[in-house]
């Protein structure tokens, strides 16, 4: 596994966090959202750490199960990393 830079990390970071909220805005009307927190952390020593939380809060009248939501956001996070480090 390549060494990443501090660039790299930051844009992957950066790409991680978009592919999460576009994940979650494809689900539900920016409208339903009463706040969402995206937090990306990755850190390379000798192999890539990578934390990604997802904390969403919906209008009580949506439908939408926010934590499963979340959930989703965060693996969708995970898979633009994953695609990222294939590459």
């Amino acid at each position: 596994m390549r060494k990443l830079t501090a660039i790299e990390l930051d844009e992957l970071s950066t790409a991680a966090a978009q592919a999460a909220q576009d994940h979650i805005l494809s689900m539900v009307s920016k409208k339903e959202v009463i706040d969402l927190d995206i937090y990306v952390e990755l850190t390379f020593n000798d192999a890539l750490d990578v934390d990604v939380t997802v904390e969403l809060f919906l209008d009580d009248l949506s439908t939408v199960n926010p934590e499963k939501l979340a959930d989703g956001a965060v693996e969708h996070a995970i898979l633009i990393i994953d695609r990222f480090m294939d590459d």
